[in-house]
């Protein structure tokens, strides 16, 4: 082709004539063409091999020593890596970025799996029924439940363990048509379920009458067709995961419910039953299938609505106070949590737009510790209130800080969930 090209070129330059000229130029045209597209056959000639090369040693089971010296750096362990096609497993999972989404403040339990030996079953897990150990895949250590396996966090505490306001996220393996496992011919239906159960026997791991109070089912193979359950009514929608590690994310307060697929928010529900544990449910026994890992629980969750300044203007036109339970602080100090500074600027907003307003900023606790030490503790931080509504234009003039201690309670201290309550924030317009 090469000397096609240059005997052409030759002709074009000793031309004299015009028709000649111009056939000899539709001749150089086709003539370039042609090197072109055989330039193009084959780069995707050898991409073509390199693929089917790829392939062939994945399914032989064979590693290169690339991919064993990463998996080595990556893992104490001499087991060898399950062997799948992870070609397209270019990015680490997407991360929720909804501004929907926010993780509780307090983790009650959170498991990477890096720590844990491969081979082994996962040490901070409880086994229901069916198996489960620590694996590879790509390099990453994870959790392969299988065997119609059933799996839930290890807690000392006893029956139910889930606040009413949570928040829970694990991310899981998801496997695009065509994928190939080794020691399967194809891949199967096998939907991983997530199941919030209202029962305080966690032994049982049994989907009786009124014995869950919702089921996420999520394929781990190429459909695009979900499902979950509410109260026994089963609801499908579509969503399409990438190949690779995906981002599951739950919120739950007090009886509104979120489900969120990297980042995207697929379930919203109104009213669903408080849970009281979960667990994750793999059906059918097929191996290298199933992978999950980062799985954090945590106390908090999404606020039912978000309250804007005319939220505030209303409930100070109808009781001459606003109550918050937003603004958070760090345990036993007046220190302002990040996610407090969202309900302090919504309250900033309406202030600044009530300039002649006069406001008591009121600090209060729980029962929990001493007078002694709660009493200057709400105090100061009614303080920090203030002092953070200043920063955002708000006349300090017009704003008087008086810490209540614990003696206003507004509901029982001795629940958890009563506790929060009374751990609370009040504007009292004078």
């Amino acid at each position: 082709m090469k000397k096609l090209f240059l005997v052409i070129v030759a002709m074009v330059a000793f031309a004299t004539t015009a028709d000649a000229q111009g056939f000899l130029k539709r001749l150089k045209e086709k003539a370039i063409n042609a090197v072109e597209n055989s330039v193009e056959r084959k780069v995707e000639s050898k991409a073509e091999r390199e693929t089917d090369d790829a392939m062939d040693d994945v399914l032989d089971g064979k590693k290169s020593e690339k991919s064993s010296k990463k998996s080595k750096k990556n893992n104490d362990d001499t087991s060898e890596d399950t062997s799948v096609d992870t070609s397209e497993d270019t990015s680490e999972p997407q991360i929720a970025t909804s501004t929907d989404f926010k993780r509780g403040s307090v983790i009650l339990f959170e498991d990477d799996v890096t720590k844990e030996r491969v081979g082994e079953f996962p040490s901070k897990w409880d086994l229901l029924d069916g198996a489960a150990e620590v694996k590879t895949i790509g390099g990453v250590k994870a959790i392969e439940p299988t065997n119609n396996a059933v799996i839930t966090p290890l807690l000392k505490q006893q029956g139910a363990y889930l606040p009413e306001e949570f928040t829970l996220e694990y991310e899981f393996y998801y496997w695009k048509s065509g994928s190939q496992v080794k020691g399967n011919d194809g891949i199967g239906l096998n939907d991983m379920k997530l199941r919030l159960y209202t029962t305080t026997d966690r032994s049982n791991p049994d989907t009786g009458e009124g014995m869950v109070s919702f089921e996420l089912v999520h394929g781990v193979c190429e459909c695009a067709d979900h499902s979950y359950y509410n109260m026994g009514r089963p609801t499908g929608f579509n969503y399409n995961f990438k190949q690779g590690w995906n981002h599951v994310a739950f919120s739950f307060n007090k009886r509104a419910l979120k489900v969120y697929f990297n980042g995207n928010r697929v379930v919203n529900l109104p009213n669903v039953k408080q849970p009281t544990w979960f667990a994750f449910q793999v059906p059918f026994d097929y191996h290298n299938l199933t992978f999950i890992r980062n799985v954090v629980l945590a106390k908090g969750a999404v606020e039912l609505y978000d309250r804007d300044a005319s939220d505030i203007d209303k409930a100070i036109a109808e009781t001459g106070k606003f109550v918050t339970n937003n603004i958070l602080f760090e345990t036993g100090k007046a220190t302002l949590k990040a996610e407090s500074m969202t309900e302090i600027e919504k309250v900033a907003a309406y202030m600044k737009k009530n300039p002649r307003a006069r406001f008591e900023v009121q600090g209060h606790t729980d029962n929990q510790g001493s007078d002694k030490i709660n009493d200057p503790l709400s105090q100061q931080r009614a303080e920090a209130v203030v002092k953070a509504l200043a920063s955002l234009g708000v006349d300090d003039f017009n704003l008087k800080a008086v810490g209540k201690g614990s003696h206003e309670p507004v509901a029982d201290n001795k629940t958890e969930a009563g506790r929060a309550k009374n751990r609370r924030v009040e504007f009292i317009k004078k």
